[in-house]
């Protein structure tokens, strides 16, 4: 059963991080740039203080008729957040994000450093991934003479 660090090796993509001083748009704009649905917000020591997510753009910026060009990620981001360790299994990530509702993510090391991020759709990758290798193993084994 594959692992966060398993899942992030896997996945071979760049950490996006952002400070908290960071304007919306500008956090927007990096998000469109590199298709992706959130950024890690960190200190000045890599710490994650937060997460800016399209959730908290749709309910924080927009609802809220915010000016993206005024609005810091300090004001919106959620400040809780959710991670997880190296070792943590694929089934104990995909259970916090169905039972917490969340789309990803961060892994952090022992000093809350980020790792990386993780979305269900990496997970939903990795599955496809173990689900076909077992298919593939349960053909071989019936077919055997």
């Amino acid at each position: 059963m594959p692992n966060a660090k398993s899942l992030l090796e896997a996945k071979r993509g760049s950490v996006y991080s952002i400070r908290p001083s960071t304007t919306i748009k500008q956090a927007v704009t990096l998000m469109n740039e590199k298709h992706i649905g959130s950024l890690v917000v960190v200190d000045d020591h890599a710490h994650v203080v937060g997460i800016f997510t399209e959730r908290d753009l749709l309910r924080r910026v927009v609802a809220e008729e915010l000016p993206p060009d005024m609005t810091t990620v300090d004001e919106v981001m959620t400040r809780d957040v959710i991670v997880c360790k190296p070792d943590t299994s694929s089934d104990e990530i995909r259970h916090t994000m169905r039972t917490k509702r969340i789309r990803h993510l961060p892994v952090v090391d022992d000093h809350a450093s980020i790792l990386g991020v993780l979305s269900i759709g990496d997970l939903n990758i990795a599955e496809v991934k173990v689900l076909t290798e077992t298919v593939s193993y349960l053909e071989q084994f019936m077919t055997r003479p």
